[in-house]
């Protein structure tokens, strides 16, 4: 392209068809961008019929055949690929539970390790890009937002409440709306974990699955008819997606690590879908003999030698040892821990990203967006692309490719 073209293309944007706006230059200063994360939302519960608001969105959009998570597919790992664009391995939350010398132990419901910037600082998240470009930007729940990460918070965030009723979740995302411009948020997200809790309590094909799909389905028209209030319903970028999505994990498919390995004689740092493994000092031959010879329902590896396709076992925080559970089955230390919280696990996630039952939630709505659209499978590093180009802000280095995604937008915001 001439540099006579290029500067057609920018003056002209609105009229030309074809020609690429840079990273750097906002399609639409005024128009805001809305993030919303359904946890556990697997690409195919679209079609149950239990979600009339999130179809007709579709059907209006662009909707993925599907949103491939990165591995592990898990919640905070993927959460914060969604909005830094890196792989787990890059990012540094590479499992919903770590042990890191220096840094203690990471897991969810670990208030003070959540909201240390130090597990997240490893990437920058689009909330900080966004801040220190000069758009506002408010979070609801999203991980990572707790923390001053780099120096940064949002502007407008709140300690996740996982009792906070969804409807005054989505009525704190439309006050944060009619704020004043000057503190008018251009980035926001929200965050409902119902489907997900169902999945893993009941089963993805659970009465309680579809139920929870229909309330958070609720809330969304809630959020809906909220931005139809304002006149903003087309003045809106939103993007509607999930992390990962769910299989059935019978109580019968269970690996006792416990069966294979002396306790005493090994750390187990994760289990469930992927089990991360320490060995104690002067056992590490043993416990690796064990671990690494076939198994009927997992397999391991030392983290140098995880297979390249799940692009995981560089990062530090990676324990040396590493085992993955065939989808459907989970690893524990013994029949004591089969239980979470006091419940069997019927429904678990984490398992290699490239299974369907993995694939994630993906639609997409508003004037960026094309009408009536369907968009391939792609992995969910690229939706940071997206929306960094969305935003007009200059985007971190990363893992995902703006040009994978950019045909699901009209020409004039390309």
């Amino acid at each position: 392209m001439t540099k006579l073209l290029r500067l057609a293309c920018l003056s002209l944007l609105a009229l030309v068809t074809g020609c690429s706006t840079p990273a750097t230059t906002r399609p639409d200063a005024r128009t805001p961008l809305l993030l919303v994360s359904i946890d556990g939302f697997r690409a195919d519960y679209l079609d149950r019929g239990d979600s009339p608001t999130l179809q007709a969105l579709a059907a209006e959009g662009v909707r993925g055949d599907g949103l491939q998570p990165s591995f592990p597919s898990l919640t905070f790992p993927n959460h914060y690929s969604l909005v830094t664009g890196r792989y787990p391995d890059h990012h540094g939350i590479v499992d919903n539970a770590m042990t890191v010398p220096g840094l203690g132990r990471f897991t969810l419901a670990n208030r003070a390790a959540v909201s240390d910037g130090r597990w997240w600082d490893q990437a920058e998240p689009i909330w900080v890009s966004a801040d220190r470009q000069g758009v506002r930007t408010a979070t609801m729940f999203w991980p990572g937002s707790e923390a001053p990460i780099r120096g940064r918070r949002p502007d407008h965030w709140l300690v996740y409440d996982g009792d906070m009723p969804y409807d005054a979740r989505v009525d704190q995302a439309l006050h944060w709306l009619d704020l004043p411009a000057a503190q008018r948020p251009g980035f926001l997200t929200l965050y409902f974990e119902a489907v997900d809790t169902a999945g893993h309590y009941h089963g993805p094909d659970s009465a309680q699955t579809d139920a929870a799909i229909a309330q958070v389905d609720h809330a969304i028209a809630r959020l809906v008819a909220g931005l139809r209030q304002r006149g903003l319903y087309d003045r809106v970028n939103l993007i509607v997606l999930a992390d990962h999505g769910m299989a059935a994990t019978p109580p019968n498919q269970r690996i006792f690590l416990d069966d294979l390995v002396d306790p005493s004689h090994m750390q187990m740092v994760s289990e469930g879908a992927i089990a991360g493994i320490v060995p104690a000092p002067g056992h590490e031959d043993e416990v690796a003999a064990a671990l690494l010879k076939p198994q009927p329902h997992m397999q391991c590896w030392r983290k140098a030698d995880i297979p390249p396709h799940l692009h995981y076992g560089h990062n530090e925080r990676v324990p040396p040892l590493f085992c993955l559970a065939r989808v459907g089955w989970l690893i524990t230390r013994n029949r004591g821990t089969v239980l979470h919280h006091g419940k069997a696990i019927l429904g678990e996630h984490g398992f290699d990203n490239a299974d369907p039952r993995m694939r994630a939630l993906f639609v997409a709505h508003g004037p960026a967006f094309r009408s009536h659209a369907r968009m391939p499978v792609f992995p969910n590093v690229d939706v940071y692309p997206l929306m960094t180009h969305l935003l007009g802000i200059r985007p971190q280095p990363g893992d995902g490719h703006y040009a994978d995604v950019a045909d699901m937008l009209v020409p004039a915001a390309r």
